[in-house]
């Protein structure tokens, strides 16, 4: 196991979106590769993935198996209804199913080309976050978060921070898995498990993290957003609890950790 972190807990909403949202938030965008540490901190960088129940923290190495063990469990999670001025999905049914559509959405990025981290986080926030739980100072701050963490990305690409991406670059990131903690028709909370592909050029090797994200979700204005006070029940529901393993689809572990694959829908 890398460097652990002590768990904290979120004590008010400048907090958690300054610090946590993020992590929690867009973890599988980014900020799982600083596994809470400062611009230069490498240790992140070669771990497989973060938990965002908190602080991120770095998880053991893993490698998916070789052989395919088809999942006991598998949703197709339905689309949003319409995109909205950022080109996010929006507008998913008031199911606790079409909450966790919007937990995946939340958690897709696709840095390549001149798309930045920062414009993939802010396009999140807005989308995602709840309106009560934004603020000016809050942007400001998920902004150059951002800055600060897409320079972590290009180190670990073996890029200079700022310089334009190669042909065949990238980094992007999708949810594979989830399994619900409690669900209502006005709250839904869930572990959600991403997939990080990484490339740094079209003849460089493509890599692959896993990352594991605590997420709550409230019924909005007639849409399901990413909420503090959701986020904070999830918490405390699974405090003292173990956390799922974090595995590819397709392994065995895959079942025996409670996750839900996830088909597209059509």
């Amino acid at each position: 196991m890398g460097r652990t972190r002590t768990r904290s807990r979120w004590n008010s909403t400048s907090v958690w979106l300054s610090g946590a949202a993020l992590a929690g938030v867009l973890a599988l965008g980014g900020y799982a590769l600083l596994s809470g540490g400062d611009e230069g901190d490498e240790a992140g960088k070669a771990e497989a993935g973060s938990s965002a129940s908190a602080d991120p923290k770095p998880s053991q190495s893993y490698e998916a198996p070789q052989d395919w063990t088809d999942p006991k469990r598998w949703s197709a999670l339905p689309r949003g209804e319409r995109t909205d001025e950022r080109g996010s999905q929006v507008g998913f049914p008031q199911t606790a199913e079409g909450a966790v559509a919007m937990m995946a959405a939340a958690n897709m990025t696709a840095i390549e080309g001149a798309t930045t981290n920062d414009d993939e986080q802010l396009r999140l926030y807005y989308s995602y976050i709840g309106r009560p739980d934004q603020s000016e100072a809050a942007a400001e701050r998920v902004e150059q978060g951002a800055i600060t963490n897409g320079k972590s990305i290009w180190r670990s690409m073996g890029l200079k921070p700022g310089a334009p991406l190669p042909a065949g670059a990238y980094m992007r990131t999708h949810v594979v898995g989830f399994q619900f903690i409690k669900k209502s028709p006005d709250e839904v909370t869930a572990w959600v498990l991403g997939m990080e592909t990484q490339k740094a050029g079209e003849t460089q090797e493509e890599k692959v993290s896993y990352t594991r994200t605590l997420l709550g979700a409230q019924w909005q204005d007639g849409d399901w957003k990413l909420a503090v006070e959701a986020t904070r029940h999830a918490q405390d529901d699974t405090q003292g609890k173990p956390e799922p393993e974090m595995v590819a689809v397709g392994d065995a572990a895959f079942n025996s950790a409670g996750w839900t694959a996830i088909r597209e829908a059509s």
